[in-house]
């Protein structure tokens, strides 16, 4: 017999009780911090683009001098251990745990769970939220690609509260599970950077080589137009919308995970093999106007803040150059820190790029192809390693955060 088993056979052989989160957390909302008193150095100020894979980033940060606020802030502070999520736009529900000992201020649509310690340990509740993603995000609302999360709905879902001894030794089940693949995925991380190293230097050529603005080699240069959340469906034409690029497709791509009904999007624009996308509206001066490659075979639509190019060259070569270093300096070229970061379609044009010969361009972009599968490819390597410890730990989640009504645990 486990010590969870013995401990629940001790504690709670009746079964456990299922209680309101708000019964046993507090909730804390962030603070509408004024992006025109962002500092370069002071107090760090916590985004919803701060939040990711379960955990806080290490850059990307503003600032704020606590001199220029009246308010006492201090319930915004988020210390180590702390748990907050994403209350809106593209990383809606999103959790993630502080595990630093670095500090940072609540920011506006962000929020933080406070729970009362003496009934819930911090760690089972991170567990649990983890499990509960689909849950969240039925429950958020707004149209477009900026979903609002409300924490009253959200703090009246039932969470199985078994004794303190029970949740922590749950809890420490599961750390086991996450500390292996926070290994794994920080050997990936490495080598990704590796890629990227590798990539902007085998793209940098000599004067031989010219180098073109994306206006002079575009055919065509268009705006996408509109799509809602709520006309996403799981048929219909193919459909991208523009956070879709941030968090959904790398370099290129030959599907698109989202579909709509063409009758109802009322000034329909498409996109079909060779394209190049853009997302003109982020939440990050460093990621704004991402690009992705689309070489599939239909045509589809493109969503509102998408500009879409159009050429003859090489997609995938273009798909690359316009990742690294040099292209992304020139995206953000004059973009300001807030809350929202937009960039235009003249902004677009003046991108400067190397542009060789389109035999060489489809030479460079099959060596980087190989090179990102290697590191991107959830059938090989580590990125298969990384899925199977995930799924691995959300099984044992699901099956350790499922208490039946006699008190045992669903047998793994």
């Amino acid at each position: 017999m486990s010590r969870l088993e013995k401990l629940i056979k001790e504690l709670c052989p009746n079964g456990v009780e299922y209680k309101e989160l708000n019964s046993v957390c507090k909730f804390q909302n962030g603070f509408a911090f004024k992006s025109g008193l962002f500092v370069e150095d002071g107090l760090a100020i916590l985004r919803i683009t701060n939040i990711f894979d379960g955990k806080l980033s290490e850059d990307g940060y503003v600032y704020f001098n606590p001199n220029n606020y009246k308010e006492n802030l201090e319930k915004y502070l988020v210390k180590q251990g702390d748990i907050v999520i994403a209350m809106s736009g593209a990383t809606t529900g999103k959790i993630g745990y502080n595990y630093s000992k670095n500090q940072y201020y609540l920011n506006q649509r962000v929020g933080m769970f406070v729970p009362n310690k003496s009934k819930l340990n911090p760690r089972y509740l991170y567990h649990w939220l983890s499990g509960q993603s689909n849950d969240i995000l039925r429950i958020s609302s707004g149209n477009g690609a900026q979903p609002n999360l409300s924490s009253i709905k959200m703090m009246q879902f039932e969470i199985p509260v078994p004794p303190i001894e029970v949740q922590c030794e749950i809890a420490r089940i599961l750390d086991n599970f996450t500390e292996l693949t926070a290994e794994l995925t920080a050997e990936l991380t490495a080598r990704k950077k590796q890629y990227e190293y590798y990539r902007d230097e085998l793209l940098k050529f000599d004067t031989s080589v010219p180098k073109v603005k994306l206006k002079d080699i575009a055919m065509n240069i268009y705006r996408g137009s509109g799509i809602k959340r709520e006309q996403i469906t799981e048929t219909g034409i193919p459909c991208v919308r523009y956070g879709e690029i941030y968090t959904t497709y790398n370099t290129w791509f030959d599907t698109c995970v989202s579909h709509t009904i063409l009758e109802d999007i009322s000034n329909p624009k498409y996109f079909e093999y060779g394209d190049i996308l853009f997302a003109i509206t982020g939440e990050s001066v460093e990621d704004i106007a991402k690009s992705v490659a689309y070489i599939g075979n239909e045509k589809c639509l493109a969503g509102g803040d998408i500009v879409v190019l159009k050429h003859n060259q090489e997609p995938r070569y273009l798909a690359h150059v316009l990742s690294t270093y040099e292209a992304r300096q020139q995206k953000s070229k004059g973009k300001i820190k807030s809350k929202v970061v937009h960039s235009s379609v003249p902004a677009i044009e003046e991108i400067e790029i190397p542009l060789p010969n389109i035999e060489i361009q489809k030479k460079y972009a099959d060596v980087l192809d190989n090179f990102e599968i290697i590191c991107n490819d959830l059938n090989i390597g580590l990125p298969k390693e990384i899925e199977l410890r995930q799924k691995q730990y959300e099984f044992y989640r699901n099956c350790l955060l499922t208490f039946a009504e006699t008190g045992n645990i669903i047998q793994t």
